[in-house]
């Protein structure tokens, strides 16, 4: 039995959707331990993508590549707290980044802060 080619659609999947232009790679400490190693082993995962397009190299809308971390609670409720900010307990909030084009310039900014205070408490700048 030959696996060569792509599966016949199905559901969701095309295969039509299949390029070449893509890299993923994962790192996690199996146990849940928290630690800088699993930062820098993520950072070497971006170095060896680069030649499938992982380089943060577009410089009009980014090209995706980055790390995906737990946030760092006691951290982020030291710096909330320097700003008057009480957060929720952890695991109800979130922290998020918005990359506009840099021509969009203030009127991204007001529009977003008239939208984002339905998400959250309020952005910086």
């Amino acid at each position: 039995m030959s696996h060569l080619g792509f599966p016949r659609p199905q559901g969701l999947y095309d295969p039509r959707n299949e390029h070449d232009g893509c890299g993923v790679g994962a790192v996690a400490d199996i146990h849940g331990r928290k630690s800088h190693r699993i930062i820098e082993q993520g950072l070497e995962i971006l170095v060896n993508l680069t030649h499938r397009g992982a380089a943060g190299a577009d410089p009009e809308t980014g090209d995706g590549a980055g790390i995906l971390l737990q946030l760092p609670d006691a951290f982020l409720r030291k710096v909330a707290a320097a700003e008057r900010i009480e957060l929720p307990a952890a695991g109800r909030y979130a922290v998020g980044m918005v990359f506009t084009p840099t021509s969009a310039g203030r009127s991204s900014r007001r529009w977003w802060r008239r939208r984002g205070s339905a998400f959250w408490v309020g952005a910086r700048w």
